[in-house]
């Protein structure tokens, strides 16, 4: 990846673009972040750096965490994260990562953790439908019902949906448009929502997905068999008879 840093959910809001359309945003403050660990080829056999965002007291560190720091300096960062940059080798320990990195049209991917919603039934965690309430179905009518096990396979397949904890994992939303950047303030709008509550911590890289413009190289295809037969008069001639 080329560029990443770490950031805190703001909130959504909306802004007006030249035309005067809404372009419904979330609001991401991002950075500035500091390079507390550098990864080299030659000692860890791979190039990348670590990423610190948001102070901490130093009372509430531990001392293990205190001495990785302490190689940055004077830094005492709450969240640190890896990327696999490709300028890493051209960054130093110590380094500032700021929202400037990124600008107006960029497309990112921002990763966080999806707000929690504790111990949930089927209907709310999967979608399933209740029973009816008219008669037979007993004070089950939000159950799951059913998993049909018989003497064969005598087990539920996994995968099979039911009850559980709902929300709170990491989610990954691909491809979002930068809107605004602020650099004064350290802040970046990004188009449309993003997972985690209000405060956190989020984490901004670009996009792995390389978008196409429209039109572009239209009409022309990249398969070899079709290119020959344009460049075959008989495969050519054979096509229009």
């Amino acid at each position: 990846m080329e560029k990443a840093i770490i950031g805190k959910k703001i909130g959504m809001t909306q802004i007006f673009d030249a035309d005067g359309k809404v372009i419904p945003v979330t609001v991401i403050e991002a950075g500035p972040c500091t390079v507390v660990q550098k990864k080299t080829e030659e000692k860890d056999g791979y190039n990348a750096v670590q990423l610190g965002y948001g102070d901490a007291a130093e009372r509430k560190l531990t001392k293990p965490e205190l001495g990785h720091l302490k190689k940055a300096g004077d830094a005492r960062k709450k969240t640190l994260k890896e990327f696999k940059l490709a300028k890493a080798a051209e960054m130093n320990v110590g380094d500032e990562v700021k929202v400037d990195v990124f600008a107006e049209g960029d497309r990112v991917d921002v990763t966080g953790i999806s707000k929690g919603h504790g111990y949930q039934g089927v209907i709310k965690r999967h979608g399933a439908h209740r029973l009816k309430e008219t008669h037979g179905s007993g004070p089950v009518v939000r159950h799951a019902g059913s998993m049909g096990a018989n003497s064969d396979p005598s087990r539920i397949f996994k995968g099979k949906i039911g009850a559980g904890q709902m929300g709170n994992e990491q989610v990954t939303v691909l491809n979002l448009d930068v809107v605004k950047v602020d650099a004064e303030l350290g802040i970046l709008a990004v188009r449309g929502a993003i997972p985690g509550p209000k405060g956190g911590i989020v984490y901004l890289r670009n996009s792995v997905i390389n978008v196409k413009e429209k039109g572009a190289a239209a009409g022309i295809s990249s398969n070899p068999q079709k290119a020959s037969a344009r460049v075959n008069p008989q495969k050519a001639s054979a096509r229009n008879k």
